[in-house]
């Protein structure tokens, strides 16, 4: 199901403001509770329950651009502005742990200093984890639906709060039974684990903002689709990138040179059709049709236009009494050079056997333009 860009909005605000509500509530509770209870790890625990707050903040203001229309300045809309957040929230989880490292390591240096906290910090560190594991699966679920990389880098924030209380709850409960260390090394175990999520979610949206190409295995789907659609014999400078939650294609595509004007951008149609309904991901398709193959053929920029051309075609065929009505001429740039059709009346054909000297006449006075290839002469 394709989402409109309002419902996106409104599918991302509905969740995150849920995750700020939850997360205020929390922050509270960790903080006065740590303070109360004399539980550092708890107190830890509610300061980054603050920047669980900070990343909701950012997710709100980056839907809000990101849902924007595309305009002027931004002809392909703002769905980079999802991005940029996406990145910015892997490196909030990345500093995090940082934070639970540098705050483990202290604790290992100095065991004799850890006060045994109250008993119902157990509770409220019970309570954040059951809270957000909750808003993990709620956001995973929106992330998945709308397919939002920001709601999915916001679920992953809201897990590592989860487990950053799995951590407090190991160490209060190591602290009772007298194996304070124990907290310090699996907040570290926990915190190179929060890392490697930040560390993820910031290389893949820094790789969009570059925008490298699509999975090789949906490439490859890509390809298949176009040539499988009728009249289109080969492709070639097939481009890909990512947007947002959006995926954008650039394509050559190779079609019989006779074609006409209308029938190639039917087939065009065609292909940009065909992606969109098989990859829901597929927003923007960009198809230009060639006539053969110009990574390979010579290449035809250098040639005069139709209008200049026909001056110079219709200069010699000025020279000859009866070719000089030709009224009918169809170009075809190929291979460095240019082929020309010409449609002459019959009722200027005076007897059949005359129609081959005409050819003869109309190939050898073409010859005397350069640039022209091959050249045709019809009869109707």
């Amino acid at each position: 199901m394709e989402f409109t860009p309002q419902q996106r909005k409104q599918e991302t605000n509905r969740i995150t403001l849920w995750g700020v509500a939850v997360n205020l509530v929390l922050a509270v509770l960790k903080i006065a509770g740590g303070i109360i209870g004399q539980s550092q790890a708890l107190l830890a625990d509610g300061i980054h329950s603050l920047s669980d707050l900070a990343s909701d903040a950012m997710v709100l203001v980056a839907v809000k651009h990101a849902g924007e229309d595309a305009d002027e300045d931004h002809p392909y809309g703002h769905a980079r502005y999802e991005t940029l957040a996406t990145v910015a929230l892997g490196i909030i989880l990345i500093v995090v742990a940082g934070g639970i490292a540098y705050d483990a390591i202290l604790r290992l240096q100095n065991p004799d200093e850890i006060a045994v906290p109250a008993l119902f910090t157990l509770a409220i560190a019970a309570i954040s984890i059951l809270s957000n594991e909750g808003l993990y699966h709620a956001t995973h679920a929106v992330a998945q639906k709308i397919r939002s990389p920001l709601l999915e880098a916001n679920a992953w924030h809201h897990r590592s709060d989860a487990i950053s209380s799995i951590v407090v709850l190991v160490g209060i409960g190591a602290t009772f039974i007298g194996y304070p260390v124990l907290d310090a090394i699996a907040a570290i175990l926990v915190a190179l684990m929060i890392a490697k999520i930040g560390l993820d979610l910031s290389r893949r949206s820094a790789q969009e903002l570059v925008d490298t190409a699509l999975e090789p295995e949906m490439v490859k789907q890509i390809k298949q689709t176009i040539l499988s659609i009728d009249d289109v014999r080969e492709l070639h400078l097939l481009r890909t990138r990512r947007m947002g939650h959006n995926a954008l294609v650039d394509v050559h595509i190779q079609v019989s040179p006779k074609l006409s004007v209308s029938e190639g951008h039917h087939i065009t149609e065609s292909v940009e059709t065909s992606l969109k309904d098989k990859f829901e991901a597929i927003n923007d398709v960009t198809v230009h049709i060639d006539p053969e193959n110009d990574e390979t053929t010579a290449a035809c920029k250098h040639l005069p236009l139709r209008k200049e051309l026909l001056l110079m075609l219709n200069n010699e065929w000025a020279k000859h009494e009866v070719l000089k009505n030709i009224d009918d001429v169809t170009l075809h740039y190929l291979d460095g050079c240019v082929h020309v059709e010409a449609c002459l009346a019959l009722r200027y054909l005076q007897h059949l056997d005359n129609a081959h000297l005409l050819k003869q006449d109309f190939e050898q006075l073409n010859r005397h333009i350069s640039c022209i290839g091959k050249s045709k002469l019809y009869f109707s």
